[in-house]
């Protein structure tokens, strides 16, 4: 795990290391007046995104090789954004959503990926370079269906519409050197964690206590994102959110790391990778030996069509 956050960390250095000067002089800017903008028009606002849908078919018939008689699955990923910027204010809004079903004759249907992700985050510019903002950030994150693990035979519920849901409200700084990258540093954040469902909620799942429904934590927070074309044709979309709970075991940080590949082929269809690691304290995945926290992997490549919708400003 400590290597795993060494590498992101390293990473995310290289982005930050063009911009030393920067930091360097920040304490000089934060006490400047800011810079007024010549621009006195009405508030500007910008909205785009992709729309995208991988289908695989498959079906055998006397395969001596073995396998489903019948397969079909169907992955689904929506990214929305509405920008603002104008005067010495930014408001950003992102809805990310992502389904997938499985429909096999072997095991029935089932999902496979299911997740919904709000986020909105205000800014005030605090220095004339415009890199530097104070900043407040609401993120909300759940599913929207049932949810089951399947081992040894039998499937067994985990989850549905907000068990388990997080909601974050945190203020703080906000770095932007580019329209690529982005990163966020918060001591101060409050995280809800949500178990709605009585049955999930009786058996204290997901660091809720045995018959709660929320708990509350404080701790600090960040959440980095990168969007750019690293290639012809090639885009790259990732988000790493850490948080570290002072209440309870600080050194345990929880990772959300988001990675999305899309490969263009022509104007319609394209090949997705998707890649989501996460690792919470909380959790306890059922092993081997004992049930305890693990790396969290989910890995989806698919080829199919991929729309993106052209930023409109408003």
């Amino acid at each position: 795990m400590k290597k795993l956050l060494f590498l992101i960390l390293f990473f995310s250095n290289q982005e930050l290391s063009a911009q030393d000067m920067t930091v360097i002089k920040l304490p000089n800017e934060i006490f400047r007046n800011v810079k007024k903008e010549t621009d006195t028009s009405t508030w500007k606002w910008k909205r785009g995104g992709i729309v995208g849908a991988n289908i695989a078919q498959g079906s055998l018939s006397n395969w001596a090789a073995g396998g489903d008689d019948f397969s079909m699955s169907i992955n689904t990923n929506v990214n929305y954004y509405i920008l603002h910027r104008a005067y010495n204010y930014t408001w950003d809004n992102s809805l990310d959503f992502n389904f997938g079903f499985v429909q096999a004759s072997s095991i029935g249907s089932r999902k496979n990926d299911d997740r919904i992700d709000l986020l909105s985050k205000f800014g005030y510019r605090i220095d004339s370079s415009n890199k530097w903002y104070a900043s407040g950030l609401l993120n909300f994150r759940s599913q929207l269906f049932d949810g089951y693990n399947y081992s040894g035979g039998t499937s067994n519920f985990s989850s549905t519409l907000l068990s388990p849901a997080y909601f974050i409200a945190s203020i703080g700084m906000d770095y932007k050197p580019s329209p690529k990258f982005s990163m966020f540093l918060s001591p101060l954040t409050s995280r809800w964690v949500i178990i709605a469902k009585k049955s999930l909620s009786d058996q204290g799942v997901y660091g809720v206590p045995s018959g709660k429904h929320v708990v509350k934590e404080i701790g600090f927070f960040s959440t980095l994102n990168y969007n750019n074309t690293i290639a012809k044709n090639v885009n790259y979309r990732g988000r790493l959110d850490l948080f570290s709970n002072y209440l309870n075991n600080p050194s345990n940080i929880d990772v959300y790391f988001t990675n999305a590949f899309s490969f263009k082929i022509n104007k319609m269809l394209s090949a997705t990778y998707n890649l989501d690691l996460i690792y919470d304290d909380d959790i306890k995945i059922f092993g081997p030996s004992k049930n305890a926290p693990r790396l969290q992997v989910k890995s989806i490549i698919g080829l199919g069509f991929l729309i993106r919708l052209a930023p409109v400003k408003l």
